[in-house]
């Protein structure tokens, strides 16, 4: 198996595409067109979880944090994150890591959370816009159904729970085969009346390609008419956070134990709140962002990290706003990409880091 299949495989469940403009996610260092020895996952890119990769003769780390985020100006072994690109160039370990991308798919980082947290009924919390396309076509009656059900399966007609969807019309097209044309009706210089069907489907923007492949290569005619319209509607299934419901209701302290025991953090800052627990708003890292979300969504608790001493009077009762530490948010992402890989490659098994990388520790 070669390095690129991981990747790829891993590209198709988190597009690049929906990272944040800010983020570095992706290939990072080395080259993937050689075979995979071995592949360690990691939250982080260290120097010594690039020495653990080495020792376990792995030549592929998929992380969740790039290490490679801030713009590089020179390589000289002055930090880790320097030490760790230089050890990984010289060993030959292809660096990856999939960062927003991941955090922004509706089975990635955030619902990896909601289910340590045991959340049911869980969604989107903040649905992204600009995501969805339109496809428009005409394809004569009788090659209709078969060209549907191609587009289908490039990944078009899906919305939200449902798959298969479509609108079609039925009407006519007028075309004239000029000279060398090789029409797959009608006759060279005359005007033609085809019975058409117009089928229209809704597609994810980073499938285009694929899917205007399965138009083209399952289209009876020559030359293929069609339009691709970029749509507004928010992605129900792609978007930062999440949102769902515990199965009873939890007061606030026993919320708080079940959320310290669930997440394995030593420490939560958290905010008044006078109400009781049962729609939990999620967001691995740094997710105060998203707090008017889970406000308008009716949650009774925010989970995340990394907020600020003056973020937290944000909260004004309306809910319990809760930081976990930004590692203890994302550190089930190991766990979540081996998960992923395993079901793809049955046959291979990544070794997950043995190193916590972590910088902050906690004293009590």
């Amino acid at each position: 198996m070669q390095i690129n299949e991981i990747i790829q495989y891993l590209e198709e469940i988190a597009p690049l595409s929906f990272q944040e403009s800010y983020d570095n996610a992706g290939l990072l260092v080395g080259n993937p067109d050689q075979p995979l020895q071995g592949m360690l996952i990691t939250l982080d890119m260290t120097e010594a979880v690039v020495q653990e990769a080495i020792q376990k003769r792995c030549n592929l780390i998929v992380a969740h944090h790039p290490v490679i985020f801030h713009p590089l100006k020179r390589i000289t072994g002055a930090t880790d994150a320097e030490r760790a690109i230089m050890l990984a160039i010289r060993a030959n370990v292809v660096l990856y890591a999939a960062h927003t991308n991941l955090d922004q798919v509706a089975d990635g980082v955030n619902a990896m959370i909601a289910e340590k947290l045991g959340l049911l009924h869980t969604q989107i919390l903040a649905p992204m816009r600009g995501k969805l396309k339109k496809l428009v076509t005409f394809v004569p009656h009788a090659h209709a159904a078969a060209l549907r059900a191609a587009l289908f399966h490039a990944g078009a007609g899906v919305i939200g729970k449902y798959d298969a969807c479509s609108y079609n019309v039925e009407g006519f097209g007028t075309f004239r085969a000029r000279e060398g044309a090789n029409p797959y009706v009608g006759s060279i210089g005359e005007q033609h009346q085809e019975p058409e069907t117009r089928v229209e489907t809704i597609f994810p923007a980073h499938r285009e390609k694929v899917v205007i492949e399965a138009l083209l290569q399952n289209h009876p005619y020559e030359e293929v008419a069609y339009d691709i319209y970029p749509l507004d509607n928010f992605h129900p299934a792609v978007g930062p956070g999440m949102v769902g419901e515990l199965p009873e209701p939890m007061s606030v302290q026993v919320f708080l134990h079940h959320v310290k025991e669930a997440l394995h953090t030593g420490c939560i800052r958290y905010t008044r709140y006078t109400g009781t627990i049962q729609r939990v708003a999620v967001c691995g890292g740094a997710g105060i962002f998203l707090l008017p979300e889970a406000i308008r969504t009716g949650a009774q608790a925010f989970v995340t990290a990394d907020i600020k001493y003056h973020e937290f009077f944000r909260a004004e009762g309306r809910l319990l706003l809760m930081d976990v530490g930004h590692y203890e948010s994302e550190q089930f992402t190991i766990d979540l990409l081996e998960r992923l890989i395993r079901k793809k490659f049955p046959n291979f098994a990544p070794l997950k880091s043995e190193i916590c990388t972590n910088p902050i520790n906690y004293f009590s």
